[in-house]
């Protein structure tokens, strides 16, 4: 079982509490993990990445066992922690902006 941390107002648009777990099928990567969460919460679809080209969606980043994962190959195979379900899978939303004095 792969765990997934999503930021809270993702979790509140999947009507989900804490953590999301996910039966992920060959491969563990990002990509793998990400098809898996958008199929079982069609919700999420385009929130994440966008839907025609696939790329991660600027303002959401991804970590795995303390490394952001965000400009890695989405093809890549996740952390073996990841993968045995001892490290959740995070996605957490970027902020951005500064000071307006």
């Amino acid at each position: 079982m792969i765990r997934v941390v999503l930021p809270a107002h993702l979790r509140t648009l999947a009507a989900v509490n804490g953590e999301v777990t996910l039966e992920v099928e060959g491969e563990i990567t990002q990509r793998s993990v990400l098809n898996t969460l958008e199929s079982h919460y069609p919700m999420l679809r385009g929130t994440l990445r966008d839907q025609v080209t696939q790329q991660r969606r600027a303002f959401v980043r991804f970590f795995a066992c303390g490394e952001d994962l965000s400009h890695e190959s989405p093809d890549a195979a996740l952390p073996d922690a990841v993968a045995q379900g001892a490290e959740p899978f995070l996605v957490v939303g970027a902020i951005a902006g500064g000071s307006s004095l």
